[in-house]
């Protein structure tokens, strides 16, 4: 089973908006994110430890502005806190392994797909393309993605 963990190495690899979104808990401007109009096939990690977390079979658009999945490929890379800033209640979400901000859940997703919208920001997630699943060490989820 690979590894995934939170490095210096790693934090010091971002952006300075991916460590403003990952590790500061922000928000991209919605409508501004690199995947929001990324339609290839592949899993998206996350961009601090590599972990897995969603696959592009399960993305779609909810007009919302950020990237959002029906479910996580993972669900154990996904750890969910009740979050009560801005005035409202929410269900934010952060990777297991790096403790990356990835965004929030809610409940209004299709409901074919079981009902829940991962609201995703593009600068928490690193993508790679089915051509490249299996060199990058992402072989076993292969079978996950499909073309749309």
């Amino acid at each position: 089973m690979k590894s995934y963990k939170k490095s210096a190495a790693a934090i010091a690899a971002l952006t300075p908006e991916q460590f403003r979104v990952t590790q500061q808990s922000g928000t991209e401007k919605p409508g501004t994110g690199e995947h929001l109009d990324n339609n290839e096939p592949g899993i998206y990690v996350d961009v601090v430890s590599g972990e897995p977390l969603f696959v592009s079979s399960d993305k779609f658009e909810s007009g919302c502005g950020w990237p959002s999945f029906a479910r996580p490929i993972e669900p154990a890379h996904i750890n969910e806190l009740r979050d009560v800033s801005h005035g409202m209640e929410r269900t934010e979400i952060r990777s297991v392994h790096g403790d990356s901000h990835l965004g929030h859940v809610f409940p209004d997703g299709p409901r074919d797909r079981g009902g829940l919208r991962y609201c995703i920001n593009s600068a928490a997630l690193r993508f790679i393309h089915r051509d490249d699943m299996e060199a990058a060490g992402y072989g076993e989820y292969l079978d996950q993605v499909e073309d749309k």
